[in-house]
């Protein structure tokens, strides 16, 4: 931090492209239908496969498509006559899908799907901050990676970010804004801010950075938190592995809070920490109904809270459907994003990548996410954590 705060730079206006809707697609967790695709693109229901795989075959027949999606024939057909063209195919199938309604389809070139993929790592290389929306719309940081550059350059939560690089991010979708603050290990990202009504810059070196998936804290009373900030490869796992853990006669709480989604394998995984086998999830790929299980020998026996609100997305929101339906937690929170659509990834002529909707998830109760979201048992904003404790106290007796 600098000891006296410097005027930002006038900034210069963002014309927004299709080109940044790639990291909002990876932030909502649209890679997490691609998890239940094997390497040749053949359905897996709960399969172990876990990294978006690309369809190097042609394209199968469609059967129904669902509404507000991209014909994933046109897509490719466009990307080719402009590749045959000299043109960007990129560009093309972009056009395309915009025109489709595709709400989560999305194309990315091959750099782009490769960070896509870092992601799904737990990964990625950027400034080290989490972007949020704050009051009346301005874009704040949300938090700090430990240790990353935002950190040592002295940045905080609550500081207000006006502009990346020159690109003024006021009015921008927070992904637009990740998008910006991304980019190659070692270049430079100019960040004008605003702390307490004083402007200032700093210009951060972008940094290969890892973030923990998930943590385990302990509560006064019995209480074992398990926070998962994404269901990254491996996450599922470690939340079985927090759950045998955890302190006898423990209470648990979930917290699934700003959790943007990931890969629904892991979200399954996950889900067979508290579940005895039986169903997670419906999905259906064109018309074809498939189903995902949770495998036996979960804990079903200590009183469990689901900590959620606007934040928690796709998979993080089939976990909370799952365990909500099936009786085995109370959902705690406000009401969840509302993504419960199924992408599968289509390589393009020019090696660019195509994310295109081809179906939607429902909870073992038949709910469908996509659009409406979760409503949690007991509404809680401010103090949503106290309020999950109560409810635990009523839920078990503690040791």
């Amino acid at each position: 931090m600098p000891g006296l705060p410097a005027r930002c730079p006038r900034p210069r206006d963002l014309r927004r492209g299709a080109v940044l809707t790639w990291v909002f697609l990876v932030a909502v967790g649209a890679a997490a239908s691609t998890g239940c695709w094997d390497r040749t693109g053949a359905a897996t229901a709960g399969s172990a496969a876990v990294l978006p795989s690309v369809r190097t075959s042609a394209p199968a027949p469609q059967a129904s498509r669902p509404a507000g999606t991209a014909d994933r024939e046109a897509v490719a057909r466009a990307a080719a006559e402009a590749v045959a063209e000299g043109k960007s195919g990129k560009k093309a199938a972009q056009e395309v899908v915009s025109r489709s309604g595709d709400r989560w389809g999305a194309v990315y070139d091959q750099g782009e799907y490769a960070a896509f993929a870092e992601d799904l790592d737990g990964r990625w290389t950027g400034v080290g901050l989490w972007a949020g929306r704050g009051r009346g719309g301005r874009v704040e940081v949300e938090r700090v990676q430990p240790g990353g550059p935002a950190a040592r350059a002295g940045l905080r939560a609550g500081d207000r970010l006006l502009s990346v690089d020159g690109h003024v991010v006021t009015g921008l979708a927070v992904a637009d804004v990740v998008a910006l603050l991304r980019g190659a290990a070692g270049t430079p990202a100019v960040l004008c801010l605003s702390r307490d009504g004083a402007d200032f810059t700093e210009t951060l070196r972008r940094e290969q950075l890892r973030a923990e998936p998930v943590t385990v804290r302990e509560l006064p009373g019995g209480i074992t938190v398990i926070k998962v900030a994404s269901f990254t490869r491996g996450s599922g796992e470690r939340v079985r592995a927090a759950v045998r853990a955890a302190p006898a006669g423990a209470r648990l709480m979930l917290d699934l809070r700003g959790n943007p989604g990931g890969l629904v394998t892991e979200a399954v995984t996950a889900a067979s920490a508290f579940l005895d086998g039986g169903l997670v999830a419906t999905y259906d790929v064109r018309g074809t109904q498939r189903a995902l299980y949770a495998a036996r020998g979960g804990d079903t026996t200590r009183p469990l809270v689901a900590l959620v609100d606007s934040g928690t997305m796709s998979a993080a929101e089939l976990l909370t459907g799952a365990l909500q339906d099936r009786g085995r937690a109370v959902a705690v929170g406000t009401r969840t994003f509302g993504k419960g659509s199924v992408q599968m990834p289509t390589r393009l002529p020019d090696g660019s990548v195509a994310e295109l909707t081809v179906g939607t998830y429902r909870t073992p109760g038949g709910r469908s996410l996509d659009g409406a979201g979760i409503t949690p048992d007991v509404p809680a904003d401010e103090g949503a954590e106290e309020r999950a404790r109560t409810v635990l106290g009523g839920l078990g007796v503690g040791p």
